[in-house]
């Protein structure tokens, strides 16, 4: 896949497909603004992950496994499959943890 190319998707819709291996996509519900800025802490999470393993720091590398977590969760990308949830369920899971990730990011 190239770098400008979008990964290939499932016919259901429900995994992309990078490198011969499946993932589960992301919620297609989540407004892009939203979805945007979980990327965003999902990334700041995954920069902290790669400082605290430098560092050796167990407890920061912790807690930032736990932020990955969290913004993957709320992409939809893990936990219940966004698809068995009702649209309720699936816009309460990212608001939640949305809140959550901007309040953990300015604390």
């Amino acid at each position: 896949m190239e770098a400008n190319q979008s990964p290939e998707v499932t016919p259901d819709g429900h995994f992309v497909v990078i490198r011969g291996r499946k993932w589960r996509a992301t919620d297609p519900l989540i407004p892009e603004e939203t979805a945007a800025r979980l990327r965003r802490h999902l990334m700041s999470a995954r920069r902290a992950v790669r400082s605290a393993t430098t560092a050796g720091d167990v407890e920061a590398e912790r807690a930032a496994r736990a932020r990955v977590n969290r913004a993957k969760v709320a992409l939809g990308e893990r936990g219940t499959p966004w698809w068995e949830q009702t649209e309720d369920e699936r816009r309460r899971r990212w608001e939640q943890g949305l809140a959550r990730l901007d309040t953990e990011a300015h604390e």
